[in-house]
């Protein structure tokens, strides 16, 4: 008797409120079950799952969606591991910010897609490192399936560390570094990730600039002397980023600016105008586009990349163009295609008054 009185409460006052309540067809489950009413059991034990997995096809689609602009393998800054996407959303799902997003939807079935989606976008923001490669870089193999936080705290290791923690410290899970995260050895991996790079930067909620060279005891203008402003991929890192902070080799604020972006510090931006021939205006509202080549070349020409080709795959993020990954193909024919492709897609003939630019 008590039973299907309690079968009665749920149907009257919970499910014909709202009708699509995972609450309240667990509670009919459970009160059917009690009642030895078990055909009827399986149909609300149906019911209940089909909500969560309304539930689960939600926020899955806002995952892919929020994850198609990041990197495919990032580090875990609270943890120190390696991983790719798979091991992100799996961790995601294992989230008290998950359970807490999952039991909204499934209460609240007219909550807004604005707060989902802001609930995702805000667990997987992450971190970029941009620095200047100095000696033996730690790659993938090394790190793969080791704590960063565990390893012997000598020269890359150590900037990695740092960077890891300032990440974590800023509120950010995730990080990404050029050295370990992106599988070298792997072609397709290789030409994706050279292609989204720009794209990689811009949608990341931080990017912290190391200027190894750059001492705590320097005076203003040392990021322009700095090899970091020299290298070729720099550029297009610069002009990508949203939120930007330097530090100087011992891990501290560069000039102690303590801005929350340093793009918004005048004085450290007048600095980078003068060492970059770069206004600043066009740093805050740079968007890629074909226009404005000259101006570009004249940005990249007195930098230097490792490999000849990078001079030409640096530049494809600020054009919006993609170009196939060709390593050993020589600078000049890299550079060919590229003009190639500004040329077709802008009729922009002046790119051809591009002199070789040094590697």
């Amino acid at each position: 008797m008590l039973w299907t009185e309690a079968l009665l409460d749920v149907q009257n006052t919970v499910i014909e409120l709202n009708p699509s309540s995972y609450l309240g067809y667990n509670l009919k489950h459970a009160a059917l079950h009690g009642a030895q009413r078990y055909d009827q059991v399986v149909q609300a034990f149906r019911i209940m799952f089909s909500k969560l997995d309304n539930a689960s096809d939600t926020d899955t689609k806002v995952i892919d969606s929020q994850l198609d602009n990041a990197p495919v393998r990032v580090l875990d800054t609270t943890t120190g591991l390696l991983c790719d996407r798979k091991a992100q959303i799996s961790t995601f799902k294992t989230s008290m910010e998950y359970m807490e997003l999952v039991s909204s939807i499934i209460t609240h079935p007219d909550l807004r897609m604005e707060r989902i989606i802001e609930v995702v976008a805000t667990y997987f923001r992450y971190a970029m490192l941009s620095h200047r490669w100095e000696g033996e870089e730690p790659l993938l193999q090394d790190i793969q399936g080791k704590v960063v936080y565990e390893l012997d705290p000598i020269d890359s290791i150590a900037k990695l560390q740092s960077f890891c923690k300032i990440a974590d410290d800023a509120g950010y899970r995730w990080a990404w570094s050029d050295t370990c995260c992106i599988d070298k050895s792997n072609n397709v991996e290789l030409q994706e990730s050279v292609n989204s790079v720009f794209l990689w930067y811009h949608h990341s909620a931080l990017t912290v600039v190391y200027l190894s060279d750059v001492l705590p005891s320097s005076k203003s203008g040392a990021p322009a002397k700095s090899a970091w402003n020299a290298r070729g991929w720099k550029i297009q890192e610069f002009l990508a980023l949203k939120i930007i902070l330097f530090y100087r080799k011992d891990w501290t604020l560069y000039l102690d600016d303590r801005t929350a972006n340093h793009k918004e510090s005048v004085a450290i931006m007048r600095e980078l105008e003068n060492a970059t021939d770069i206004d600043r205006r066009a740093v805050s509202a740079f968007r890629p586009r074909m226009r404005g080549a000259q101006d570009k070349h004249q940005w990249a020409s007195t930098r230097i990349t490792t490999l000849q080709e990078d001079i030409a795959y640096s530049l494809c993020g600020i054009f919006g163009v993609r170009l196939r990954v060709d390593y050993g193909e020589k600078g000049q024919y890299a550079i060919g295609r590229l003009l190639q492709e500004i040329i077709a897609h802008s009729g922009d003939i002046t790119a051809l008054g591009w002199k070789v630019v040094r590697f």
